[in-house]
């Protein structure tokens, strides 16, 4: 199943109140409270209380408004990133069926692509780059570019070392499936 950022808010929350011991209509109080009228008025001031990362993202969010994706459900997300390239939907679903079988696979949607998380971290990202191609990044931080391995310099959130071109289902091939799996090995 395809998580929503709806849902990693709720984790992100949870998180919140396991670090600080308070849940987020507190931290919503004290950062009324706060004074802090700007953005970075209120990241400095929720970062001196160690207050950082995906907590103080969720923070400012809740202070300033939440983008429109943010709010969009998973399969909204997806049909959208694949709404003018229908045909490589097939190619898209062939990766993530490949990533499921590995083990605990969580499929993080975001507005542009989509990762693939293991237990510990993402370990793969799904992109369609372009109108004709789906890149699949992959975390494997000793492997150079060589062969189909190319380098991933724009793919997800950049934590991908290199990249696969798919352009049709029959690319999604053993060698892919062997890299996806040596790549989710690598990151759990």
């Amino acid at each position: 199943m395809t998580r929503s950022w709806a849902e990693m808010m709720s984790g992100i929350a949870e998180r919140l109140v396991a670090t600080t011991g308070d849940d987020v209509p507190t931290w919503n109080a004290r950062v009324q409270e706060s004074g802090a009228t700007t953005e970075p008025e209120l990241r400095a001031w929720l970062a001196e209380r160690g207050i950082t990362g995906y907590a103080q993202m969720l923070l400012v969010m809740e202070r300033f408004g939440y983008l429109a994706f943010l709010t969009a459900s998973a399969d909204e997300l997806v049909e959208a990133q694949y709404a003018d390239r229908p045909d490589l939907r097939p190619v898209y679903d062939a990766v993530v069926a490949a990533a499921l079988a590995l083990g605990e696979v969580h499929v993080q949607a975001r507005k542009g692509y989509v990762s693939l998380v293991g237990p510990r971290r993402t370990f793969a990202v799904l992109q369609a780059s372009t109108k004709s191609r789906v890149d699949l990044g992959l975390r494997l931080d000793d492997r150079e570019p060589g062969g189909r391995l190319l380098p991933a310099r724009s793919v997800g959130n950049r934590d991908c070392a290199v990249r696969i071109a798919l352009t049709s289902v029959d690319d999604v091939d053993d060698e892919v499936r062997d890299l996806l799996a040596e790549a989710y090995r690598a990151n759990v």
